[in-house]
């Protein structure tokens, strides 16, 4: 179907070296820019981020270290992105609170100030969210087929998600996917320890995700001035910072790990 638009659409998709938009770096960038007569111009770089990329990062996106490290950084490519997208308004999936903020990070960092005042963001997976709900109701009536009586009565919503993880199990058990690549694999098995591995987000300490394990097995805090910081070394470096998440509005298990890390720190 044709857009009916009165100015381009821009759609673009990042690639980083994480999630975070203050420490983390692009690198590459595709914008597929559909002009008003709905014809497209697409423009796609790889981009020299500075700093490492991350295993688990290129795990996901299949870019590594060797693949960027002849091509230009964003501040060379800065000015050609900046002119591909003006006057566009901007399109993405999951765009307005991950794509978008990235893409104006990097270049404030180059001096271009991205202006977002005159332009429109559309969120794709938001459209998606409120037209597909993924609830317990959509899910049960999906995988079982029928409509989810007493929903929001714990012991309904509990047996509702007991019978949707046997439906899962039976409809996606043999089901294979490609990886990055180009392998397939079969993710989705009958093994309770595969698949809390691949339904775990992060790889957690506390149960609050504010401290993680990186690549290295390491206790690393996920938050705040010293996120990806060994704990045990912002420990030792800055003693007053366990005090204070000690007094912190944190979880009691979260301050249960600290201590615990705290004291193998004495052994």
């Amino acid at each position: 179907m044709q857009l009916n638009l009165t100015k381009p659409l821009a759609f673009f998709d990042l690639e980083t070296t994480g999630i975070s938009v203050g420490g983390d770096r692009i690198v590459e960038i595709s914008i597929v820019r559909v002009n008003i007569d709905n014809s497209t111009d697409i423009l796609t770089k790889k981009v020299n981020p500075g700093i490492p990329i991350p295993e688990f990062s290129s795990k996901i996106h299949g870019i590594y270290d060797k693949d960027v490290v002849d091509c230009p950084s964003f501040k060379e490519i800065a000015p050609q992105l900046a002119q591909f997208l003006t006057n566009c308004d901007l399109a993405g999936f999951n765009s307005n609170k991950f794509d978008v903020p990235f893409l104006v990070e990097e270049f404030l960092r180059c001096d271009i100030d991205f202006d977002l005042k005159n332009r429109k963001l559309i969120d794709v997976q938001n459209i998606f969210h409120m037209m597909e709900p993924r609830n317990l109701t959509a899910a049960y009536k999906f995988y079982c087929d029928k409509p989810l009586e007493n929903a929001h009565s714990a012991e309904a919503d509990t047996l509702a998600t007991y019978e949707i993880f046997k439906a899962q199990l039976a409809r996606y058990e043999n089901t294979e996917l490609i990886d990055e690549k180009g392998n397939t694999y079969k993710p989705v098995k009958n093994d309770m320890s595969v698949l809390s591995t691949l339904t775990a987000r992060t790889r957690n300490v506390d149960l609050a995700g504010r401290i993680v394990y990186n690549d290295n097995n390491v206790e690393v805090f996920n938050f705040g001035k010293h996120k990806d910081k060994s704990v045990k070394e912002v420990f030792e470096k800055e003693p007053s910072y366990y005090n204070w998440m000690m007094q912190g509005d944190f979880p009691l298990y979260t301050k249960k790990v600290l201590t615990q890390i705290r004291l193998s720190m004495k052994g």
